[in-house]
């Protein structure tokens, strides 16, 4: 009777080990999901809706993100569908439309100068390197004191 009572005490401790063993290895699972691509926008100061030519104005942009994952990159690129005009970020040149340029920061500011007299439309988008995007679109009227007199 102890001999049989041993026998079973074993089988006991070697099917709580071995069920111990089968929830280690699922739970250490190779696939772990890592979530990478958070949906973001791009959020901006109030900028004026009349425009000189020759005048530059700032837009002041902050990059807000639904999550962070630190490895995501973020890039943008812009274009101008109506009127003319210079983009530019800090002190670098201006942006050629269409190339994409590297976000550095989450607040960065833009400057745009106006070359034309007449209505300017720049739209900028907003790239992750994860897939997601987001578009700003601005919308400058001519500020030309001539065109108001009667």
């Amino acid at each position: 009777m102890k001999n049989m009572l041993t026998k079973i005490k074993r089988a006991f401790a070697q099917i709580t080990w071995l069920a111990a063993v089968m929830l280690l290895a699922l739970a250490c699972s190779g696939d772990i999901d890592i979530k990478r691509d958070y949906a973001f926008k791009v959020t901006h100061l109030p900028v004026p809706k009349k425009i000189k030519k020759g005048e530059t104005i700032e837009i002041r942009c902050r990059l807000e993100r639904t999550g962070y994952y630190k490895d995501t990159g973020y890039v943008m690129r812009y274009f101008q569908t109506q009127g003319r005009g210079l983009l530019r970020m800090g002190d670098n040149g201006p942006f050629l439309p269409n190339d994409l340029y590297e976000l550095k920061e989450d607040t960065f500011r833009l400057y745009y100068t106006s070359q034309s007299e007449e209505q300017a439309v720049i739209d900028i988008y907003f790239f992750s390197s994860e897939g997601n995007s987001f578009m700003l679109s601005f919308s400058f009227n001519n500020d030309n004191p001539e065109e108001e007199q009667p």
